[in-house]
């Protein structure tokens, strides 16, 4: 669906994230690289300047739960650097990752992921 998007002119907001049993594992990555890698096996080195990545931890949606700062700044870090392995140092320098899991005007981590992240999708 993302790819038909691109495809036709438009941007998109490819997303990603983990339940709460894979964050209390300590398996986050292994759970939302393959969610990434699924997108940049159909997308072209050109179609990234029109992706957005939002981190959007499912268990964050509707419980009233958010990363914490360093959660978030470690696993957008993560994302980036995984995305340069698979797509090109290029790709993971300019493409914008997001935090979006329950980021509010009063939920989204405090200022501290700033400059950590490149903004929220907020709900």
């Amino acid at each position: 669906k993302a790819k038909y998007a691109l495809d036709r002119g438009l941007k998109v907001i490819a997303c990603g994230g983990e339940p709460l049993e894979a964050r209390e594992a300590g398996t986050t990555n292994e759970f939302v690289f393959p969610q990434i890698k699924a997108y940049a096996d159909v997308f072209t080195k050109e179609d990234w300047a029109n992706v957005v990545i939002a981190y959007e931890p499912i268990w964050a949606i509707g419980t009233g739960l958010t990363a914490t700062p360093e959660q978030a700044q470690d696993t957008h870090a993560d994302i980036r650097q995984y995305l340069g392995e698979i797509a090109g140092a290029d790709v993971a320098a300019n493409t914008r990752i997001l935090y979006g899991g329950a980021a509010s005007g009063g939920t989204a981590p405090g200022p501290s992921v700033q400059g950590k992240t490149d903004g929220f999708l907020v709900g």
